[in-house]
């Protein structure tokens, strides 16, 4: 059995916030390690004649913070060989003490035992000055990890760790993403020490002007109420789509069902696709978020029939994205992105359980556009070897599928017509994935066109004093040939 560890809480700063128990293990100790001897009752200790050994040389060796928790838990683990240690830490070891669960993590791995001694943390401290009880719920996090940490801000927020005016900089650039710039928070030094205390509240946008933040200071954010703008979260949009197809809701919402929701779905899909084509971020924002709507709506349904809920929806897709990409979240790395769809492909098919291609054929959704679903297939076709050499061999089917067509378009089968235009169409869908061409997206466009030319025939007719219907079809083409050659001109400019 190895050496063991004992950690003491040092408590947020006053030397009556230590504990007896921490006391008299610090009296039986020869020498005490400290993670930071930056610590108001470090004073009072070494007054006391105590022995100690501060970690802070770490700060200033590594790059980064979790460095330096590493660094420390290290040491320590190394001196155990040889002797028992008692660890100092601010506050109580068990809260927002990141060096303890690395020596807890390693722990499991290492032969020693740990002993916890806690204290007074810098929490109740900082309830104390606020004169508050977070009954409604807190969140404490850690303002060095607010890129994983996500606020809540239903709920009360302590942020710890604003070491020093920079740090404080990213938090409030952090924070602003979740609630208004001139939103009322506390800054709290020194909590539970009144010798060192200070307290002031500020708007957000001003936690960096403060001069005096450093090691001792953290953030109280008090939860939104109804005085604010809130800034929403998927929690809130489910809360919201809840209460909308409650009894008390709205009485159209609470009628529709999957099936009456479709429409919908695919109408919000192409609104989305039609901000893209028109490079509008603006009405990119609005339009995803009437699909996300859509999605919560659906989601709801379901929960109300006992099937699955938002949550589930949100886990299935991450652990879909974490399982298909070994290449991200494990060690088989890919460098390309050729590499990372196929691989993508190979994960895809064990997770489905597809045993044959024809299986990938048929699990293409049928729904799809034809255009779509027909260039989909062809490419995981093509991904097998069943392809053209070239282009050359494509077009060469398009012409092939078009003299079939000539030769039955004037008789009365009906069936046979279908099907060789179904035929011809499929060719020039492999055609356009040769040359790189999304064939929705280039029929779609020649809608644009036709709509347009369209446009430019009726006004010039009206400039002739008749309307479309009352032209005969040489002179609407003529229109048409004007406006093909009116929009060349345009060109022409745009790329001068």
């Amino acid at each position: 059995m190895g050496h063991k560890l004992t950690i003491v809480g040092l408590g947020p700063g006053s030397k009556d916030s230590l504990t007896l128990g921490v006391m008299e293990k610090i009296k039986e100790s020869r020498k005490i390690l400290l993670r930071t001897q930056k610590h108001p009752v470090v004073d009072y200790l070494a007054s006391l004649g105590f022995s100690m050994e501060s970690m802070d040389h770490y700060y200033d060796e590594k790059d980064s913070f979790d460095e330096v928790y590493d660094a420390i838990a290290d040491d320590i683990i190394e001196r155990l060989r040889d002797e028992d240690i008692v660890y100092g830490v601010p506050g109580s070891p068990l809260v927002a003490e990141y060096t303890v669960q690395k020596l807890l993590e390693r722990a499991e791995s290492h032969d020693y035992d740990i002993e916890i001694l806690p204290s007074m943390s810098f929490i109740e401290g900082i309830f104390q000055v606020l004169k508050k009880d977070p009954i409604g719920g807190l969140q404490i996090i850690d303002g060095l990890q607010l890129s994983y940490q996500k606020p809540d801000t239903d709920m009360d927020i302590i942020v710890t760790q604003v070491y020093n005016q920079a740090v404080a900089a990213d938090i409030k650039l952090r924070l602003m993403s979740y609630y208004p710039d001139q939103y009322p928070i506390c800054v709290i030094k020194g909590a539970g020490v009144p010798e060192i205390q200070r307290v002031e509240w500020v708007s957000l946008h001003e936690l960096d002007h403060l001069e005096w933040v450093d090691y001792l200071t953290s953030v109280y954010v008090p939860k939104v109420d109804g005085k604010w703008e809130k800034y929403y979260n998927m929690n809130n949009l489910v809360e919201i789509m809840a209460t909308l197809r409650s009894k008390e809701g709205c009485p159209w919402d609470l009628k529709q069902t999957h099936e009456s929701l479709r429409p919908y779905l695919l109408e919000e899909t192409y609104e989305v696709l039609e901000s893209l084509d028109n490079d509008d971020m603006e009405l990119l924002v609005e339009e995803l978020g009437d699909l996300l709507l859509q999605i919560v709506f659906h989601a709801q349904i379901a929960v109300e029939e006992g099937y699955f809920d938002m949550q589930d929806v949100i886990t299935g897709i991450s652990r879909k994205l974490i399982y298909r990409h070994p290449h991200v979240f494990g060690e088989n790395k890919e460098t390309t992105d050729a590499g990372a769809l196929e691989r993508w492909e190979e994960m895809k098919r064990k997770e489905k359980d597809v045993k044959t291609h024809t299986e990938s054929l048929l699990r293409i959704p049928k729904p799809l556009p034809a255009l779509m679903r027909s260039y989909k297939i062809q490419k995981k076709a093509a991904a097998i070897g069943f392809d053209w050499n070239s282009v050359e061999g494509a077009l060469e089917k398009v012409k092939e599928e078009l003299d079939e067509l000539l030769e039955v378009y004037q008789t009365d089968h009906t069936d046979k017509i279908t099907e060789e235009l179904g035929d011809l169409l499929f060719a020039i869908v492999n055609m356009a994935r040769f040359l790189k061409v999304e064939p929705e997206l280039a029929l779609n466009q020649t809608n644009e066109k036709f709509i347009q030319r369209f446009a430019f025939m009726e006004e010039h007719a009206k400039t002739l004093n008749t309307q479309l219907e009352e032209m005969t079809l040489e002179e609407m083409d003529q229109l048409w040939n004007l406006a093909k050659i009116h929009k060349n001109k345009k060109n022409d400019k745009k790329y001068k």
